[in-house]
């Protein structure tokens, strides 16, 4: 990792600071790639491994100043049309795949970019599209990311007619200039419209987005924030860190004028994160991972990271889109001329790869469920036959004597300290080989 961001005076320089795989992406290549041929070709039953869709639409109103994502601003609806059709290819060739035969999706999950930028018809009509060769009728789970700015009633009702039910809004702060100064294309008025109307049609379950640290946030204002999406009344919030991942506009910014960071630095994000977590914990929240906390019900699930925490395959599909089949991590091309190309070839876009070891599984599934705070230990010898206690004896009891977690034969629990560090703590469980490399 590039960063010690667990010491608490650190400021908020470039780089990854959230851990979202294992082993990094930086040494995922094209040198890999028939791996991935391999494992599409090798039948996986059905009851031995859970398997979700992620769908990446990549289009954007603006873009944010903090995004290090694969969007678009400039597409215009034959672009879009264009896309739509080579994303239902892309799902069609993977419908023909031995590896999916009689398989079911668990979870689907639209993901951005901005899912909600589509119109209400072109929403509908890639669905049907994909419908022609899959269907997620039994998944128990269909997540729909949306930005306020971009909903109207009328598509809520068209998005809920697809299946989902989980709605996400991209809300990350109340205060206008905040979203303005750091690029959003959303005001606050539109918030509360597309939330109310997102209640109207009748979805269950309603998680907010926000994001400590933005640009220009003070104390007031995020105190301010969280009593607003308080008011609302969400099924979850989801909190993060703002971070200068390298390919910003914000890092780049700092690159080319050697200016300083304008973002918090980490001590003051987690002391903002500490709180927000104590007011939705005295409403009645609890604790769901190191970012999120669930108003509890049968709606507080969270179905796409649970799985994807604990292993399950995902096949990821769009420009860009991240999945991982039968051990193999893999990613598609991220140009949009070389993803459209592909396609247009009948030929799946797939541009890099990397099989994963045994232990390096192991070593993902760990730190991606020390995210939610808890560990079962037992769950690891079941699968991996190994005592993750006694593997990692000594970083655990490193963190055990600084205050970040506590462990014993059964379990690693985070401590409130080490869920507000949680990613910092995660390199420390890496092979010694991956710790100082570059993560993407």
């Amino acid at each position: 990792m590039q960063l010690d961001v667990v010491k608490s005076d650190a400021k908020t320089e470039i780089g990854n600071y959230f851990v979202s795989n294992y082993p990094p992406f930086s040494l995922w290549s094209d040198d890999h790639l028939p791996a991935v041929t391999d494992a599409l070709a090798t039948p996986v039953s059905a009851e031995t491994r859970p398997v979700g869709l992620y769908i990446h639409i990549p289009f954007c109103r603006k873009r944010c100043k903090f995004c290090y994502f694969r969007v678009y601003t400039d597409k215009n609806s034959k672009d879009v049309e264009q896309y739509v059709q080579a994303l239902a290819n892309e799902v069609a060739l993977y419908a023909d795949q031995q590896a999916m035969a009689d398989r079911t999706f668990e979870f689907v999950y639209f993901g951005g970019g901005t899912p909600s930028f589509l119109s209400s018809d072109q929403i509908e009509g890639l669905v049907e599209r994909i419908g022609r060769h899959w269907s997620w009728d039994k998944a128990r789970e269909v997540t729909f990311e949306c930005e306020p700015g971009t909903l109207k009633k009328g598509k809520l009702e068209a998005i809920k007619r697809i299946g989902v039910t989980r709605l996400s809004l991209g809300i990350e702060h109340f205060d206008d200039a905040i979203l303005e100064e750091n690029g959003r294309a959303h005001h606050a008025p539109e918030v509360y419209r597309a939330y109310d109307w997102a209640r109207e049609v009748g979805f269950k379950q309603i998680n907010v987005d926000l994001i400590a640290g933005m640009v220009g946030d003070t104390e007031p204002s995020w105190k301010a924030t969280v009593a607003e999406a308080l008011k609302l009344e969400p099924d979850s919030v989801t909190i993060y860190q703002m971070e200068l991942p390298h390919n910003t506009v914000i890092s780049r910014g700092m690159k080319d004028t050697g200016a300083e960071s304008p973002v918090a630095d980490w001590a003051t994000k987690r002391a903002w994160v500490k709180y927000a977590f104590e007011q939705f914990e005295s409403a009645g929240y609890v604790v769901s991972s190191a970012y999120t906390m669930v108003k509890p019900s049968e709606h507080s699930d969270f179905v796409y990271r649970n799985a994807v925490w604990n292993g399950a395959d995902m096949i990821g599909t769009g420009v860009a889109s991240f999945g991982h089949l039968s051990g193999v991590h893999y990613q598609n091309q991220d140009r949009w001329d070389d993803y459209v190309d592909r396609l247009s070839r009948n030929e799946l876009p797939i541009a890099r790869a990397l099989p994963v070891a045994k232990r390096q599984l192991l070593i993902r599934e760990l730190i991606l469920q020390m995210k939610l705070g808890r560990v079962s230990l037992a769950q690891f010898r079941d699968k991996f036959g190994e005592d993750v206690a006694t593997l990692y004896a000594d970083v655990l009891s490193k963190l055990r004597d600084e205050g970040y977690l506590e462990f014993d034969a059964d379990e690693i629990r985070l401590t409130r300290d080490g869920l507000l560090v949680a990613d910092g703590l995660l390199p420390h469980f890496f092979e010694p080989k991956h710790r100082e490399i570059r993560y993407t």
